[in-house]
């Protein structure tokens, strides 16, 4: 930036510096650290604008939703949302956005709120070509959009269709030699399995499920919290004196404080 630049250098070097701004605040917020974490996603969001990447304007208004939906913000989700899409209605971050807003209307229980976010959604991912790196962070590729149904059906308490989204999560996010190329996804795909065999009355295969979620070394603490929360609330409302039970949510207590 002390050089001489062209206007389109100068626009590269802000969009270069945007994209670095939101994969740094998503670490941030991964490793709990809410007010620096807003900070550079406010940062990335200037520097979308003043380089006029709607792309990078768009996923800062995304992270923004996601930090609320992990904070129970559910109408926070709803208007950052909105906010992303006036300004990316027609990339990959709309896709997330609508989904971020799916996930905020599930949780406020209104289903037919969620069908039509989810629709917008799939027809915008439908209209897009194929992503050329699916493991970019900041790309929606087509088997994400399951990843978005299965927490749907959890929240809708469709047991049969969340298991089903579930398993599929993990097949299309792990490698033919067990290598699992999206350990977050298949974390909330387990605690997805755990929810749905404790409604089923299977205190063991729940236990396995939400303590399998847990073992990985890479963690985004807020989603990851946010989905073995609802496992552990299930299992103290229906096991609350059974060592398993208390045991798992010892282990979520545990997650909470580090």
């Amino acid at each position: 930036m002390d050089r001489r630049l062209t206007l389109a250098q100068h626009q590269e070097v802000l969009s270069l510096a945007g994209w670095v701004a939101l994969l740094v605040g998503c670490v941030e917020y991964d490793m709990g650290l809410r007010r620096i974490a807003e900070g550079t996603r406010k940062a990335a969001l200037t520097l979308g604008d003043e380089a006029g990447n709607a792309a990078i304007s768009g996923w800062a208004y995304e992270m923004r939703a996601w930090y609320a939906l992990t904070q129970g913000d559910y109408r926070g989700v709803i208007a950052a949302a909105e906010a992303g899409e006036a300004v990316a209605a027609h990339n990959g971050a709309a896709v997330q956005l609508a989904a971020q807003r799916a996930k905020a209307w599930a949780r406020l229980g209104d289903r037919r709120q969620v069908e039509t976010a989810l629709e917008k959604g799939r027809t915008l991912l439908e209209s897009l070509p194929y992503p050329e790196d699916t493991d970019h962070h900041f790309v929606v590729d087509p088997a994400k959009f399951d990843f978005y149904a299965m927490d749907r059906y959890r929240i809708a308490r469709e047991d049969r269709l969340a298991e089903m989204y579930a398993r599929e999560v993990i097949r299309s996010s792990t490698d033919p030699d067990g290598t699992e190329r999206k350990p977050m996804r298949n974390a909330e795909a387990r605690v997805t399995l755990g929810v749905v065999a404790a409604r089923g009355g299977d205190l063991d295969q729940a236990v396995a499920y939400g303590r399998r979620a847990l073992e990985g070394d890479r963690k985004s603490l807020p989603s990851l919290l946010m989905c073995s929360k609802e496992l552990a609330t299930l299992l103290r409302e229906r096991y609350p004196k059974e060592p398993a039970a208390v045991s798992y949510l010892d282990d979520v207590r545990a997650l909470s404080a580090s």
